[in-house]
């Protein structure tokens, strides 16, 4: 894909538009004003300098870049009503722009928490109208800070984003992103993705640090007919009270092309990975190589699921290269402030989960050098599922799509279910302490290939159970030590 755009024009200083720097008054107008003005002028770069700058929805056009300078914090209104409502509300939008920017090492504030707390107690007073499902506003009358929808060629670079009321920044049919070196800070209240990417097409995502209180990267496609695709994701680490890089929900057109490559993840509630294709859309040629995880609830999850209508989803063709992860002893993102929902962990984790359905096959899947650390110490007093009742476990091909879904799992390590043409090279699965579970467990799973598989644990019982699976070909080894994979 292109590189960096380059936006020709001048440098303006916010002062020339008598924009104020001293935090309390509105410069909504004045900042809405200079960016047309700028725009006009065939384009160039909006320049704020050290001080704080209270603004409602602003309105980016083509060949305008914000320059938001360090030491310059451009501060979202705590008043709802200083926000525009299209679609959905943010502090910066954009629509059918082309050439547009944010970049400096300064700041954007939202001051979320506040907002969605005022929207609150507007709905509480009957004077706005939303059904508080879960007792939170729904997420469209909360402002992200960035939405940006049928752009090209946009840079978000080197800022730092805080405190989103919603999703933090979305890209929506945009065409030439490169987001890069950005800090997101945002863990101000509920849905605050750290970057969301709905049918993009060539985005780069790269050497950031993303620490939020949803999803960190997520990948979506809305439209049935649009595709999300040439995606990279690289050199980032992120911090998520859900997953961290996930894609497919939603999933109604599909992905492709789309590269994961030198990520780091940490204390993450869901799973470091997720693909899911649930909505009659297709996931396929995605690579994701040198992705480490530490402190996360689950490592790998991949999903078919039917949430509409008789549409099949597809999941295929996906190569996985130098995973490491470490799952946690305990609540992965104990401690934050917005935690992901206790009632949603199981008590014993499976750190590795592909589920097809029976009638729709997660197909051509490569696993190799994967090494998993695993506590273990699961507990058959709260759940069990014995190798003779597999067929008990649920299919529940409509349910929103979580690993943890199904509950407790029969395998500590790797579980499969429909699923055709796995190939797992150098698997490393490491149970500490010992666990009822067996290690692998593979359920109508065919033409399949696991060699060489090493597992370690403390009762050193058989590492693999197939069940109506056919022409599955494993070599492995269950080494009765515990600890990490030396």
């Amino acid at each position: 894909m292109s590189g960096a755009m380059c936006i020709r024009g001048q440098d303006y200083p916010v002062s020339l538009f008598g924009i104020k720097s001293d935090g309390s008054t509105l410069n909504t107008r004045s900042i809405q004003f200079a960016i047309d003005y700028i725009n006009s002028q065939g384009g160039g770069r909006l320049v704020f300098s050290v001080g704080r700058y209270l603004t409602g929805s602003i309105h980016l056009k083509s060949n305008v870049t914000l320059r938001i300078e360090e030491g310059a914090v451009l501060l979202g209104s705590l008043n709802p009503f200083d926000y525009d409502r299209e679609i959905y509300t943010a502090l910066i939008s954009g629509t059918n722009e082309h050439h547009i920017g944010i970049t400096g090492k300064g700041v954007i504030d939202g001051q979320g928490r506040q907002v969605a707390l005022d929207i609150l107690t507007l709905i509480h007073s009957g004077i706005v109208k939303d059904p508080l499902v879960h007792d939170r506003p729904n997420e469209a009358i909360r402002p992200m800070l960035i939405n940006f929808l049928s752009c090209e060629n946009v840079t978000i670079k080197n800022i730092t984003l805080k405190n989103a009321a919603s999703w933090v920044e979305t890209y929506n049919q945009c065409k030439a992103v490169q987001i890069d070196s950005i800090v997101v800070d945002s863990k101000a209240y509920w849905n605050n993705d750290g970057v969301d990417l709905v049918d993009c097409d060539s985005v780069q995502v790269t050497n950031s640090y993303i620490d939020a209180a949803d999803d960190g990267i997520c990948l979506k496609s809305h439209d049935d007919k649009k595709v999300c695709q040439h995606i990279w994701v690289m050199h980032n680490t992120i911090r998520s009270s859900a997953s961290a890089i996930k894609f497919g929900t939603a999933s109604y057109g599909g992905f492709r092309h789309v590269r994961i490559i030198d990520n780091r993840v940490f204390d993450t509630y869901r799973s470091a990975l997720a693909l899911e294709a649930v909505d009659g859309g297709f996931i396929e040629d995605v690579e994701i190589d040198s992705l480490n995880a530490s402190h996360t609830g689950n490592a790998l999850f991949l999903r078919i699921g039917q949430r509409v209508g008789k549409r099949k989803s597809r999941l295929q063709n996906v190569t996985i290269n130098n995973l490491s992860a470490e799952i946690a002893a305990n609540k992965p993102d104990s401690g934050y402030e917005y935690e992901g929902p206790i009632e949603d962990q199981p008590r014993n984790i499976s750190p590795i989960v592909i589920t097809g359905l029976p009638d729709a096959f997660i197909e051509n899947i490569s696993l190799r050098n994967v090494s998993v650390h695993f506590p273990g110490a699961g507990n058959a007093e709260y759940a069990k599922t014995l190798l003779s009742e597999l067929d008990n476990i649920p299919e529940l091909p409509t349910k929103y799509p979580e690993f943890s879904m199904f509950g407790e799992l029969p395998a500590w390590g790797l579980y499969i279910r429909h699923a055709r043409n796995i190939i797992c090279t150098n698997l490393l699965l490491s149970c500490a302490k010992k666990d009822y579970r067996t290690a692998i467990v593979l359920d109508d799973v065919h033409d399949s290939n696991f060699s060489p598989v090493t597992l370690y644990e403390p009762d050193n019982k058989k590492g693999l159970f197939l069940y109506r699976s056919s022409a599955v070909t494993s070599k492995y080894e269950v080494l009765p030590k515990s600890g990490k994979i030396p």
